[in-house]
């Protein structure tokens, strides 16, 4: 048995043991209320205790998106934790690598974040352990799908919009709205890349918001039967128009390259590794405004190695290293110290860092729920999200 899963073993039994407690105390104290703890068991209450704990750890493991850990060698060495990563294509698959207890934190989008903080497997974090979080940018502090109940649940990672890509030298006119993808009689039939998740219902209530006004969307990921029920049929017509469905970024990028694909959904990093191999695509944010993500590195409630975890989230909060993950994966810093540094001197200006207005259209991934927001409404949840997606995928 390797040390970790004996670590993870004695753990998971003493957190039994804790429980058990917590009931019996229960019992025991009357009608008075009482909160449970939300301290993580070993983490150091100072900066210098977390970096002279993390040396006795060793060692992390977290869940990330492709290409999200950046400088690894340097967090290495100045921590003493080595580094090991699993990558996820969904935020379904990242969900159930953390539930599986095997890692200490994961860079969860808001529909994944949300179902973690509800499901108690991502815990709080104290901001004052983590000093690059100060420099993090208030457009993305304390937003529903990083916090709750008033309490941070992580690090900021940054932050992109989903963007309508196409290639140039097969899509005439050059497109500005969705309806390149959502038209019936697309010219582009089967050669139509979508991302394959039930997050991307969102993006046809967005086309809809601006299409049929009168449904009343005003949140894609906040709908009511009616609109959910329009949202679902509009995919059902683009099924038949599809030709790849999507979660593997490398796989877009191949299907783009071969010309499989001509027009569809996708994030900055595939165009921006389009243009490298120049080939000819644009990503654009069309008229109807987009889908998005704000993403947070956040620690599992039950880290093996808290104290590494705590320094990884903030050695991804550091201006270097946010310059670096911006460039890398093409997306916006959520530090803004990071412009100084950026190889292209231009990069905040073109990913619009620092212009909270541009992102007023972007509409972060979030976690449809039932009580719509907090408004009063009746939502349709994320069970049936997925329920609907099984049937218009076949």
């Amino acid at each position: 048995m390797s040390e970790r899963k004996r670590r993870l073993g004695l753990r998971v039994g003493l957190f039994a043991l804790v429980a058990m407690l917590a009931v019996v105390a229960a019992g025991c104290g009357g009608d008075d209320e009482s909160s449970a703890s939300t301290e993580i068991e070993g983490l150091g209450s100072t900066l210098d205790e977390i970096k002279e704990n993390a040396k006795g750890e060793g060692e992390v493991s977290i869940v990330q998106w492709p290409g999200y850990a950046t400088l690894v060698e340097e967090f290495e060495a100045a921590s003493g934790c080595q580094l090991n990563t699993k990558v996820a294509n969904t935020g379904d698959e990242m969900i159930q690598l953390i539930q599986s207890g095997e890692y200490d934190g994961v860079s969860a989008s808001g529909h994944t974040s949300v179902r973690l903080m509800a499901a108690g497997d991502v815990a709080p974090v104290n901001t004052e352990l983590l000093p690059n979080y100060a420099d993090i940018t208030d457009d993305i502090k304390l937003k529903s799908y990083n916090s709750k109940d008033g309490e941070p649940y992580g690090a900021p990672h940054g932050r992109g919009p989903n963007l309508l890509a196409f290639r140039t030298d097969e899509v005439s006119p050059a497109p500005d709205s969705w309806s390149a993808i959502w038209d019936e009689n697309t010219p582009y039939k089967g050669k139509i890349s979508i991302y394959d998740d039930s997050i991307f219902i969102a993006d046809a209530a967005l086309y809809l918001k601006a299409t049929q006004p009168d449904l009343g969307i005003e949140n894609p990921y906040e709908l009511n039967q009616e609109q959910f029920d329009a949202s679902v049929a509009l995919l059902k017509k683009l099924a038949p128009n599809v030709g790849e469905w999507w979660t593997d970024y490398a796989k877009q990028i191949q299907s783009f390259a071969n010309k499989d694909s001509v027009v569809g959904t996708t994030w900055p990093l595939q165009v921006q590794l389009l243009g490298a191999d120049k080939q000819p695509v644009e990503g654009i944010k069309p008229s109807e405004g987009t889908t998005g993500w704000s993403d947070t590195w956040m620690i599992a409630s039950n880290a093996q190695s808290p104290n590494c975890m705590y320094l990884w989230m903030d050695h991804m909060m550091a201006p270097k290293t946010q310059a670096t993950v911006a460039e890398g994966f093409g997306e916006a810093p959520a530090n803004l110290k990071a412009c100084d540094l950026t190889k292209n001197p231009d990069h905040c200006t073109e990913y619009h860092a620092d212009d909270p207005s541009w992102w007023e259209d972007v509409y972060y991934w979030d976690t449809p729920t039932e009580d719509c927001g907090g408004e009063g409404g009746t939502c349709v949840t994320q069970e049936d999200w997925r329920n609907a997606w099984t049937e218009i995928r076949g």
